[in-house]
């Protein structure tokens, strides 16, 4: 029987990469959220933003595409909307702050809304509506890459967008719905990772540099595109999906693809709802909790397992990770062990090495 993969605590994974950062530039501040963003992500199983792209992140520190120091610049602000130019400064420390005011602020606006251009990569997007739903509030985040022209739109070949994800969080009285989706059928971090793997798509969902279908990943390097959501079938719905989030992100923030950006810059769309400004919490959860509810109890398809709802899966694997370890994807480690021993930090040990 093959041995049970490594697990470790996620205070000391937070903590080692916090202090990679810290080692790297990072105001302490800075460097906590960043870190917590990014094992929030591991401990959800959105392995392809968690601590994976921390050696990229620090790459960026490095050569000058990531700011760390000082605050957003304000550009407008009439309370229950704002907009700010992020200065490149990290993602996940400027997407959770805009959270944080946003639910300060919802309590007297009913709803708050944030653009964010010129930001650096925000990483895993359900980190932040997760938050939001258990505390009872409405979360909807947008986040658009402008410098990457990787998904085509529909009846195209020539990429236009990045692959636009949406999430959701929203509270149902029991187990929150939290949703992260791309206006994509795939991703550019899942293509590069079955890349390293040697392994295809189980479906036709990019193109060629030339149109033609393929389930190579490695067709984004050759020039090839990535399909919008609905693929070659109905690939309008998510080709219609990228270009509201294009709008909300980019138009929005007054930041985007005119601009030419290069590397990870992102352009942000954040809005948080407060169900007590409208029918309140209890009508909100009536309502959703028994649809989530229904949900749950539909029967599925033969050979199927009991449906859930979206991020339930998530939602459990983060509650299992807090209480037994968090079990890291092959090769995380691997790639921090250097960059810890150059910065000199200790990273951590499996916890059945400590218990040993």
């Amino acid at each position: 029987m093959a041995a049970a993969p490594p697990r470790f605590d996620a205070t000391a994974l937070q903590d080692s990469a916090a202090a990679l950062f810290r080692a790297a530039g990072a105001p302490a501040d800075k460097a906590a959220v960043m870190a917590e963003v990014l094992v929030e992500s591991d401990l959800m199983g959105h392995v392809t933003h968690g601590l994976g792209l921390l050696p990229k992140y620090l790459e960026d520190i490095e050569a000058g595409r990531m700011a760390l120091e000082g605050e957003p610049e304000v550009i407008s602000d009439r309370g229950a909307c704002l907009t700010w130019d992020g200065r490149a400064l990290p993602g996940g420390w400027l997407t959770m702050q805009a959270l944080d005011l946003a639910m300060e602020r919802v309590k007297t606006h009913g709803t708050v809304s944030i653009a964010i251009g010129n930001s650096h990569h925000i990483g895993c997007l359900a980190v932040y509506p997760a938050r939001a739903a258990e505390r009872g509030l409405v979360c909807l985040l947008y986040s658009s890459a402008p410098g990457t022209a990787s998904v085509a739109p529909f009846g195209a070949r020539q990429g236009v967008f990045s692959p636009n994800p949406f999430a959701a969080g929203f509270p149902t009285g029991e187990v929150p719905v939290v949703t992260d989706i791309s206006a994509s059928i795939t991703t550019n971090n899942m293509s590069q990772r079955l890349v390293r793997r040697g392994e295809r798509f189980p479906h036709q969902w990019l193109l060629e540099q030339d149109g033609t279908p393929t389930d190579d990943p490695a067709a984004i390097t050759r020039g090839g595109t990535i399909l919008p959501a609905g693929g070659l079938d109905h690939g309008q719905k998510g080709y219609g999906w990228a270009l509201v989030t294009e709008a909300l992100t980019q138009g929005l923030s007054g930041h985007g693809r005119v601009d030419k950006p290069a590397g990870m810059l992102a352009s942000v769309f954040l809005q948080v709802i407060d169900p007590e400004a409208f029918a309140g919490l209890d009508a909100f959860n009536r309502q959703t909790g028994h649809t989530a509810a229904a949900c749950r109890a539909a029967a599925p398809r033969p050979g199927m397992p009991p449906v859930r709802l979206p991020g339930q899966k998530g939602l459990s694997l983060r509650e299992t990770a807090l209480r037994d370890g968090v079990t890291l994807a092959p090769g995380i480690l691997e790639a921090m062990q250097p960059l810890a021993e150059r910065l000199g930090v200790t990273l951590p040990q499996p916890l059945a090495a400590e218990a040993a």
